[in-house]
């Protein structure tokens, strides 16, 4: 398997993009979020998508010219419409209205429209955490998830991300699908032709699978059964009642032909100086912090990926012949 750096996979990543119909600026961030998910072992998120951007923009799917704005402002809340592209451009925009609104009213809300699939949430909040303030981020998909009782995929896998700021240490990070596994790691084994555990997902019967391909068009099993169900209704709501974007059973499913998808995102934005104050914020997270840690084994939520990252930096990344046969393909290329 070759070894390439971050800098050669986001340029083959963005011209792969651009290729399919892209503008430069939504392909680049499309390519930087991409590429990212990789290094942090999101392989889900990362360049196993790009095959599926690449088939949405040429089919129209996703808007390549589609240029971001914010259509309604109101105190501490604001609407981004992201114009039936990728949400890359989207995202970021909607991220520093946050994070303004946060940092003048203390608390901020700030929803997308009219998007496309977030990739790996919280990509998307670092500049919250880097901005020393608490970030969440919600996002719908096409159905995948079935409401409680029911044998249909209803809602989608509706993930949830969260990012608290620490003072001279990375910031804690939850990332998490409301699936017992999301929907991109059922993905990569339908691609390599692999069975996935009993328990993950059904068929379209509503009958328990272990084929990945009918798991893509059957349902996933919601983390914590009905508790997980209704979890996914709150992120429905949040999403997509608040914003205007279309739920996610009007939304075809990402991997079959179908309609342009208008998912509907939501990042929460809440400045620790307008509360307790951040220097209480800071010292009582680290107290919490170094307890957690006294116990031998525990492991900070995002502790792995941080990890990851930083070697991916440092020594690139390993990627599969086939990938590399992929992108370099999708890119127009006989090499890297």
């Amino acid at each position: 398997m070759p070894q390439l750096s971050i800098v050669q996979l986001v340029e083959l990543t963005a011209r792969a993009l651009k290729r399919a119909g892209a503008s430069r600026a939504m392909a680049q961030a499309a390519a930087q979020a991409l590429v990212v998910a990789e290094a942090e072992g999101l392989s889900g998120h990362g360049l196993s998508r790009v095959a599926l951007y690449c088939r949405h923009l040429r089919e129209g799917r996703a808007l390549g010219k589609a240029k971001p704005k914010v259509v309604r402002r109101k105190g501490a809340t604001a609407l981004v419409d992201a114009g039936g592209g990728l949400a890359f451009l989207a995202c970021a925009m909607a991220v520093k209205e946050a994070i303004a609104r946060a940092k003048r009213y203390g608390v901020s809300f700030v929803g997308i429209t009219n998007s496309h699939h977030m990739g790996a949430l919280a990509y998307h909040l670092a500049p919250v955490a880097q901005a020393g303030v608490v970030g969440l981020a919600f996002s719908t998909s096409p159905s995948a998830i079935n409401a409680w009782g029911g044998k249909h995929a209803f809602y989608g896998t509706n993930p949830i991300a969260a990012v608290f700021p620490r003072s001279g240490a990375e910031p804690v990070v939850v990332d998490l699908s409301l699936t017992e596994v999301t929907r991109g790691k059922i993905m990569v084994y339908a691609k390599e032709d692999k069975p996935i555990p009993v328990g993950w997902a059904v068929d379209n019967d509503g009958s328990p699978t272990t084929d990945a391909k009918a798991a893509l068009t059957g349902s996933l099993n919601a983390i914590g059964g009905v508790k997980g169900a209704a979890l996914a209704l709150m992120v429905e709501v949040l999403c997509v009642a608040l914003t205007g974007a279309a739920f996610s059973f009007e939304n075809d499913s990402y991997f079959e032909p179908g309609n342009k998808p208008r998912i509907g995102h939501a990042i929460l934005a809440i400045d620790p100086a307008a509360l307790a104050g951040s220097d209480a914020y800071f010292s009582r997270l680290e107290i919490m912090i170094n307890t957690m840690l006294r116990d031998e084994g525990v492991r900070l939520p995002g502790a792995r990926r941080q990890k990851l990252t930083a070697a991916a930096h440092t020594n690139g990344l390993q990627i599969a012949d086939a990938q590399i046969a992929e992108l370099l393909a999708l890119a127009g290329k006989k090499s890297v």
